[in-house]
């Protein structure tokens, strides 16, 4: 592990006051290393032979997130999705984008989507999460593409 991860997962760890155990720094690599969201598995293939079992990545997983270390980013075919929590409020997170051809997931930072208001009586929203769909810059490059993308302030979005 580089020292400036590792600082800079020490320096997570610390701020919500939980201990530097091994499976918490390997999973926080992993996802640092992803910069998109991962599915537990992924995370272990990621990590590779020193992985922890796949219980102690799930249970891990769960502390980072009640820790507000991590989020849970969507769920994607009954599969949960993990990512650091940097970039998001309490209330909204970035959007996300998922290719519908080859199913990469793809983090819409510079994307930005109004907080819903006024929902109808009777509901509170308490979090906000967009998913995109369409189809990535590889795929839509491949010629077998109907042109029907969308545009934010003149700017297309990857289809």
């Amino acid at each position: 592990m580089k020292i400036e991860i590792k600082e800079k997962i020490n320096k997570l760890l610390d701020s919500v006051k939980l201990k530097r155990t091994e499976p918490r720094r390997t999973i926080l690599e992993a996802l640092l290393r992803a910069n998109k969201p991962q599915t537990a598995d992924e995370i272990i293939i990621a990590i590779g032979d020193e992985s922890p079992n796949k219980v102690t990545v799930y249970r891990t997983l769960e502390s980072l997130v009640g820790a507000g270390l991590v989020h849970r980013a969507f769920i994607d075919e009954r599969s949960q999705r993990y990512e650091l929590a940097d970039k998001c409020t309490e209330h909204q997170c970035h959007p996300h984008f998922v290719c519908t051809d080859c199913g990469q997931t793809h983090c819409m930072t510079q994307v930005t989507v109004p907080m819903a208001t006024s929902p109808p009586a009777g509901f509170v929203i308490h979090r906000q999460q967009v998913r995109l769909e369409g189809l990535c810059p590889s795929c839509g490059n491949t010629g077998n593409r109907q042109d029907n993308s969308k545009t934010v302030d003149n700017t297309p979005l990857p289809d």
